[in-house]
């Protein structure tokens, strides 16, 4: 399969996967706001790897375990969205990039905060 046409098959699987999971009822999903990061499809269209990220406090095991419960629902929404042949077998993967990144800048804020203070002191 060309490059090209697997890239836009990963950005509409990603575009779809965001908009299906706003509609999941499970307590363990509907309570958080879950961002599609990225989706990957194998090139046989049988396996898609979501990467997800959350905001807020959460527990990374009850959302997964939601997650997983919501996978036939979720599959299902994504055939009936997603033209392709085959519909593939979905695998949530949490990206920690974006609560790292986050944690990193108030490291960063409490850095800037506590030099300035010691400028102001020694003047």
């Amino acid at each position: 399969m060309a490059r090209y046409r697997r890239d836009r098959i990963n950005e509409s699987v990603k575009e779809e996967m965001s908009m299906i999971l706003r509609d999941v009822k499970d307590p363990r999903i509907a309570d958080h706001m879950i961002t599609v990061t990225a989706a990957e499809v194998t090139g046989d269209l049988k396996y898609a790897k979501i990467y997800y990220s959350v905001l807020g406090e959460y527990d990374p095991k009850e959302l997964a375990a939601g997650l997983r419960a919501a996978t036939g629902y979720i599959r299902r929404r994504l055939a009936e969205t997603v033209d392709l042949r085959v519909t593939p077998e979905l695998t949530f993967i949490e990206d920690r990039g974006v609560r790292h990144g986050a944690e990193i800048a108030a490291i960063l804020r409490d850095i800037g905060a506590d030099g300035k203070e010691e400028e102001k002191s020694d003047e």
